[in-house]
C-alpha cells in the first residue's frame, strides 16, 4: 500500500510506482536468468553431456541422462525464458526443482560457500514465481494485463 501523504498525486500512484515495480522486476529477470542460462546452462548443453550424466547417475536418479538433460535444459532455456519474461511461472518452478537438487543433493557434503550459488538462484526463482513477471515482459504483451504483477 502507497502512503498518500508521500504520493499525493493518484496519477503519481497509479503510473510511476507501479512502472518502478516492473522495472526492478524486469531487471531482476534478465540478470537472473541470463547469468544462469550463460553462466551455468550453456556449458551443460553444448559442452561434454557424459560428465552430467555421469555425475546425476552417482547422485542415484533413475534415467540419469533425462534428468541431466532436464537440469541442463532448465538452467539454459529457463533462463532465456525467464530472461524474456515468457513462460514465466513455469520456467520458474522448473529452475527452482533443478537449484533444490543442486543445493540438497548435489552438493549436500559441501559447505554453505559452494550450496550458497544454487540457494540463491531458489530464492530468486521462488520470488518469481510468486511475484510473477511483471508489465515489462513477454507473458503480459501476450497474454495481457491479468497475468502480471503490478
Amino acid at each position: 500500500m502507497i502512503d498518500n501523504t508521500i504520493y499525493p498525486n493518484p496519477w503519481y500512484r497509479r503510473l510511476v510506482r507501479p512502472f518502478s515495480v516492473n522495472v526492478g522486476l524486469l531487471l531482476l529477470r534478465l540478470f537472473f536468468g541470463l547469468t544462469l542460462a550463460f553462466g551455468h546452462g550453456q556449458g551443460k548443453v553444448f559442452g561434454d553431456s557424459a560428465q552430467l550424466i555421469s555425475g546425476v547417475e552417482g547422485m542415484g536418479f533413475p534415467a540419469p541422462a533425462f534428468f541431466a538433460w532436464a537440469a541442463a535444459l532448465s538452467e539454459f532455456l529457463g533462463g532465456i525464458l525467464l530472461a524474456l519474461g515468457l513462460g514465466t511461472r513455469v520456467a520458474a518452478v522448473m529452475i527452482a526443482c533443478t537449484m533444490i537438487v543442486a543445493a540438497f543433493i548435489a552438493h549436500s557434503a559441501d559447505p554453505f560457500g559452494k550450496r550458497e550459488l544454487s540457494l540463491a538462484y531458489l530464492t530468486v526463482a521462488v520470488a518469481l514465481f510468486v511475484a510473477g513477471p511483471g508489465r515489462l515482459s513477454l507473458d503480459n504483451a501476450i497474454f495481457g494485463k491479468g497475468r502480471s504483477a503490478a
